[in-house]
């Protein structure tokens, strides 16, 4: 993968009053989604696992989710 991550885009966006507002990227919704997944399957304490470790682990989901999503 590049340097330059495709974030798939704004996940849910909304037009303002006077602008467009892109609310948060595909890339990030995917990832929140995935760390409930994450999470639930760890059943640990925090102590057992890193902070770091788990939210990398939740962007290289999203980063496979959205490479798949640009397949044709």
């Amino acid at each position: 993968m590049s340097d330059s991550i495709d974030d798939g885009g704004p996940a849910f966006p909304t037009k303002g009053s006077r602008e467009e507002i892109p609310g948060m990227s595909l890339r990030d919704y995917f990832a929140a989604a995935a760390i409930t997944g994450v999470m639930n399957d760890l059943q640990v304490t925090q102590d057992e696992y890193q902070n770091e470790d788990v939210a990398k682990a939740c962007y290289e989901i999203a980063n496979a989710m959205i490479a798949e999503r640009g397949k044709k």
